[in-house]
């Protein structure tokens, strides 16, 4: 049964904390452990991301799906998988949970619990990496979505984002609710506020490339078969009853 849309917001808010924490976390640890190697700093940055975007996925997506990105329930109500007001209801959730998480993510590190971000990333190449960014994880999770393969998205998109933190400059951010949250942070993860209204124009737009590309490699596909994201929404583990 449908579960009771508090119950996703909840999810989705907390989920999105989770993911905040766990990558301004890292990337405060990766500066205390390696000072000055920005290689391996970011190499630690990105495999603690990728184990825990996996995890997240899991424990948070039989409830609400497991976006904890905007552009991700957007695109889902796009192809019918959730309705247009859900998805709308789920963006404050996913900013709040992102903003919480990064102060959370300072306070375990016994720093400020808000200190505003001075990396700033708003450049033509920065552009262009968050929207082929934006687009692949799109693609990851709907392709499998759309061909019967939800099982694997938890791994599939924890090892994308991965790996896209190394193959764009931006570091693959490709979620408007995290470049928010990641404004919070004065640390390797951290991102100027005048970078971010760059960054989510480039989130947008790699989500409208992504439909149109979804539609076009996976065409006939019905709104229930869609809706599978991240988590199959039909998955037993959800609470028996909640409406």
């Amino acid at each position: 049964m449908e579960v009771a849309l508090w119950r996703r917001l909840v999810a989705e808010a907390v989920g999105s904390a989770f993911l905040a924490a766990l990558v301004i976390g890292s990337g405060i640890a990766a500066q205390k452990l390696s000072p000055g190697a920005t290689g391996l700093e970011l190499l630690e940055n990105a495999a603690a991301t990728a184990a825990g975007l996996f995890a997240i996925i899991l424990m948070f997506g039989p409830v609400s799906g497991g976006h904890f990105n905007p552009v991700v329930s957007f695109v889902d109500a796009a192809f019918g998988g959730v309705s247009w007001r859900d998805a709308a209801a789920y963006l404050p959730a996913q900013v709040a949970g992102c903003c919480g998480g990064a102060v959370v993510a300072n306070l375990m590190f016994s720093r400020a619990a808000v200190s505003i971000s001075t990396n700033h990333r708003a450049t033509g190449a920065h552009f262009l990496s968050e929207v082929v960014a934006t687009l692949g994880l799109l693609l990851v999770i709907f392709a499998l979505a759309r061909s019967g393969r939800s099982q694997a998205a938890p791994a599939a998109v924890g090892a994308y984002i991965g790996a896209a933190y190394f193959f764009t400059s931006s570091t693959s951010f490709a979620n408007p609710a995290i470049a928010v949250g990641r404004m919070l942070s004065d640390s390797f993860a951290g991102i100027a506020p005048a970078s971010v209204p760059v960054y989510v124009l480039a989130e947008i737009l790699g989500g409208v490339l992504a439909v149109a590309l979804v539609r076009t490699l996976y065409p006939g596909v019905t709104p229930a078969q869609a809706g599978e994201v991240v988590v199959p929404h039909h998955l037993e583990a959800r609470v028996a009853g909640d409406a």
